[in-house]
């Protein structure tokens, strides 16, 4: 028998309350299954009698613990009295084979409850005085809501957990209501638990990962003090092997005879064959795609074997079109290929097989700017040793033949030598820092004692801050600097893929990418030494929408050591944050403010994950 089901809530002065209805809604079955009417009008008023408590219920969740409900079928109430249930089944009858039956709920909401007293008992050498209020945030005279109350034992527990108390949990709780005070008094009782430390930590998994690799990316220590941070940092460092799919940590629930709790890993694993392709047009570099292939667990071992090919139709730096098919020469290709093998877990430890072959060839620039070709070959053979979840350097041997041109002409280089770089993060999140620092360094070494066509030194130095404003992380401040120096051969002889630029996307927003440089015969020729900076402000306008204002500066210098003596590039903008569980999308339009002839006015950046 169809129905209609009208939901009303209204407050004390008579209005519309769209939270309460939209709560109705939720909690009422009658309304979820309203497409799979029941066949008789018993059925229907059954259904309405078990609606009752739960919409109660829902009303309450709202701190509304005054609340009436009535509920009628054509003006015929529905209550949990039997004696009612004849009228109400009759009268939906009556509707039967002729028209749909109206039903309908009205709530009357009454006042919002507060909270009167709240106590909370707890052990005094956790807090002597009184909980911080990132521990428990609810005070008296604040609405009794029960998700309310329900978020604030969660939080509290969370708090003692982070103290080094596993075991904690919320022993009672007792919320006495005074309907006639419309006030609540609000009472619980916390066990902490013994103060544990990391017990031992147990890998399982499915698939054929061998839990052996898995274990050298575990930088616990047995009898550390306990830290759900520290989980949460171990989760994120097993993440980062290939072959993992999926991580399930659990903790045991009880101590060991040392006093330390056992932690429980459980991983499984990824498909092992991935593949990809896409297409891209950018406004400099022309149209192109881009492929890969990846094994994920070439021999048993979490080896990770990738292979990157992308091509793309280059921009000229002469000004002249190569969009006629006709008039497009060999020349006007670029591309790039790439192939690393990884191997994890190196002989049990904490080290990283690293392998990596790239060839490449790239053009930058403008007509106005004039700009670079560059075509190389790359080998590396390095060591990945990973101190922690945050830190982590890489040595090794590279091989690399190079030749660009520019308006100094061309150079040729043969480079051996070591290359070396390091990482250390302590940020919140990947693609959408809230929280923490971010330090990369990379200094390279190549010497003609080695085989090298010249000696050639390299440093750059790269660091980023953010600062949460609010408890929420809905403002945040965000900060880069990088620097960087090249020393040893003079800057006619390094190539154009080891001098210094800047401007683009991840550099000067508004400028054409590594157009800020040092200028001989007016024509960009890169720099010995560079500086960059950028500020955002992020706001987060709602959960999915953000906005970030930012500024960027950036300049290279024709000495090794940076100076802003030569030209500094100022860019400024604003951008727009779709955020999803994944990361942010961005749309960032930034414009020079202090543009140079060549320059565009305006550019667009779209991508995943915040600018730095």
């Amino acid at each position: 028998m169809s129905y209609r089901l009208e939901i009303e809530a209204r407050s004390t002065d008579g209005k519309k309350d769209s939270d309460a209805e939209q709560a109705l809604r939720d909690a009422s079955a009658t309304y979820r299954l309203r497409q799979a009417p029941p066949t008789d009008g018993e059925g229907l008023v059954r259904r309405l009698q078990a609606d009752i408590n739960p919409l109660l219920d829902a009303l309450w969740g709202l701190g509304r613990y005054n609340a009436e409900i009535d509920v009628t079928v054509d003006g015929i109430p529905v209550t949990l009295d039997e004696t009612d249930l004849a009228a109400a089944v009759h009268r939906a009858e009556s509707f039967r084979n002729r028209e749909i039956i109206p039903v309908k709920v009205v709530a009357r909401l009454g006042p919002v409850f507060k909270l009167r007293t709240v106590d909370v008992d707890y052990p005094r050498e956790m807090a002597p005085q009184r909980l911080p209020r990132r521990a428990f945030p609810l005070k008296s005279g604040d609405p009794a809501i029960s998700a309310d109350l329900r978020a604030a034992q969660l939080k509290l527990i969370d708090w003692f957990r982070s103290n080094g108390h596993p075991l904690a949990k919320v022993a009672d709780v007792k919320a006495s209501v005074d309907h006639a005070a419309t006030a609540m008094d609000f009472r619980l009782r916390v066990e902490a638990g013994p103060k544990a430390g990391i017990g031992h930590v147990a890998i399982s998994g499915s698939g054929d990962i061998d839990p052996r690799v898995v274990a050298t990316h575990v930088h616990l220590r047995e009898g550390e003090p306990y830290s759900p941070e520290r989980l949460v940092l171990m989760k994120t460092s097993i993440a980062r092997i290939p072959a993992i799919g999926g991580i399930r940590i659990r903790e045991g629930d009880e101590l060991d005879a040392n006093g330390n709790v056992p932690i429980f890993i459980d991983v499984t694993e990824r498909p092992k064959h991935a593949a990809g392709l896409s297409a891209r047009y950018s406004t400099i570099d022309g149209p192109g795609v881009s492929s890969y292939y990846e094994h994920r667990n070439l021999f048993g071992n979490a080896e990770r074997l990738r292979l990157d090919a992308s091509a793309s139709l280059l921009r000229r730096l002469d000004g002249s079109s190569s969009l006629n098919f006709g008039d497009i020469r060999a020349s006007d290709f670029g591309g790039r290929f790439t192939a690393t093998f990884l191997k994890p877990g190196l002989y049990g430890t904490p080290n990283d097989l690293l392998i990596e072959a790239t060839a490449f060839r790239e053009r930058v620039g403008n007509n106005d700017l004039g700009g670079y070709t560059n075509d190389a070959v790359r080998g590396t053979v390095g060591v990945i040793h990973r101190f922690s979840e945050m830190a982590w350097v890489q040595a090794g041997l590279q091989i690399e033949r190079a030749q660009s041109q520019d308006v100094l002409g061309r150079v040729d280089a043969t480079l051996i030598g070591v290359a070396t770089s390091g990482r250390y993060d302590t940020t919140d999140n990947l693609l959408d820092p809230t929280r923490g620092v971010r330090l990369a360094a990379t200094i390279n070494a190549y010497s003609k004692l080695m085989g090298s066509t010249i000696d050639l030194y390299e440093a750059r130095i790269a660091g980023s801050t953010y600062y949460a404003l609010d408890e929420d992380a809905n403002y945040v401040l965000a900060g880069r600097l990088a620097a960087g120096s090249l020393g040893g051969a003079p800057l006619a002889r390094i190539p154009d893929a080891h001098r210094f630029f800047s401007g683009g996307g991840g550099s000067v927003r508004g400028f054409i990418f590594n157009t800020i440089s040092p200028m001989m015969f007016g024509k960009i020729i890169g720099g010995r030494s560079l500086v960059e900076g950028s500020a955002e402000m992020r706001v987060k306008v709602t959960p999915t929408i953000g906005v970030v204002p930012f500024v960027d500066f950036g300049t290279a210098s024709s000495s090794s050591l940076p100076n802003f003596d030569e030209y500094v590039g100022y860019g400024a903008g604003i951008g727009l944050r779709y955020l999803t569980p994944v990361g942010p999308i961005r749309l960032d339009v930034a414009t020079p403010l202090n543009p140079r002839p060549g320059d565009s006015r305006w550019a667009v950046y779209v991508s995943i994950g915040q600018a730095f």
